[in-house]
């Protein structure tokens, strides 16, 4: 369905759940936040589901929106997730049961009874925007979550997935009297010293392939204890080595307990299909932005995404 059907089934249903994606980021947050709020201006009762995993820089937004115990909703709803292996393990419940999937990434699975899906977006957020206006619900509180959604998703404006429409959606939102300046610092200018530590052991750590346009890091168990991190530190990793002049291509590979690890790819997407490469490996995400879970250890991970990049490379069509 499109966003105008989408907002319809919104407004002709009630008692609403709406769903994260497990490891959550701003977007995933962000649109549940707005969404939520934008469903109560509207008279709705509507909540979103306790997210384990969510950090605290992002758990803010859900204050005042989670569901109580023993909460049953009649209508679910998820939010920028494409696929239902990607729902945290609080969700496991609704698998099969949800009705609206709102979502921007091209490999959606089509997991809902219905699905409002625009993959040329950069964010989510960009769809809960036009839904929201064609509900006619909008102010400050919806505003700021649904900045965030947009801001976080496109790199505070700079990705290339960023279109005259994320400005535009951007521009509306602030438009509401949102604190964008102090959001932008928080999200995108502030980091913790044990962050800083952190960068300073990827950079020591990383290894450069493809005559220094592919940047691979390892990112150990034994890294983030040498830094004293923890996961609220490593928010938006995978756009660190991008910053490398010459890197066209990354990945951050973040060993987990239990012999698992989890890779983060961005590339310039005209030259290199990020959706792709991580497919190799049971993954998958945006043309420039993608993800998959390798079992091993990082040296064996690193080895497993470098022959998807080496042989995705090798492709004469990256479309």
């Amino acid at each position: 369905m499109d966003y105008r059907e989408a907002a319809a089934f919104l407004r002709a249903h009630d008692n609403y759940l709406i769903l994260t994606h497990k490891r959550p980021d701003g977007d995933t947050i962000g649109c549940a936040a707005g969404l939520c709020r934008a469903l109560r201006g509207l008279g709705k009762k509507a909540y979103i589901l306790p997210n384990e995993d969510a950090t605290t820089l992002l758990g803010g937004y859900l204050d005042g929106l989670t569901a109580p115990d023993g909460f049953t909703p009649d209508t679910v709803v998820s939010t920028d997730v494409a696929t239902e292996n990607l729902l945290p393990d609080s969700a496991a419940l609704y698998k099969g049961r949800i009705d609206l999937a709102i979502d921007h990434h091209p490999s959606q699975e089509f997991f809902a009874r219905g699905t409002c899906l625009e993959a040329d977006k950069a964010a989510c957020g960009e769809i809960i925007w036009k839904i929201c206006g064609e509900l006619g619900v909008m102010n400050a509180d919806i505003a700021a979550p649904l900045y965030v959604a947009i801001a976080t998703d496109c790199g505070c404006f700079v990705y290339a997935n960023t279109t005259p429409h994320t400005h535009r959606a951007a521009a509306a939102l602030m438009e509401q009297g949102i604190p964008f300046q102090a959001l932008n610092k928080r999200h995108f200018r502030t980091k913790s010293m044990r962050r800083m530590k952190l960068e300073s052991l990827i950079l020591q750590n990383m290894h450069l392939y493809h005559d220094g346009t592919v940047a691979v890091a390892p990112i150990s168990l034994g890294m983030m204890a040498e830094a004293g991190a923890t996961s609220e530190d490593t928010d938006d990793l995978a756009a660190f080595l991008g910053q490398i002049e010459g890197v066209l291509h990354t990945a951050t590979i973040r060993e987990h307990e239990g012999g698992e690890c989890r890779i983060s790819v961005r590339t310039r997407a005209d030259l290199l299909n990020a959706t792709k490469v991580c497919a190799r490996l049971g993954g998958g995400g945006h043309k420039a932005a993608s993800g998959c879970t390798v079992k091993g250890t990082v040296q064996e991970a690193e080895k497993a995404i470098l022959a998807a990049i080496d042989d995705q490379l090798s492709q004469p069509d990256q479309d």
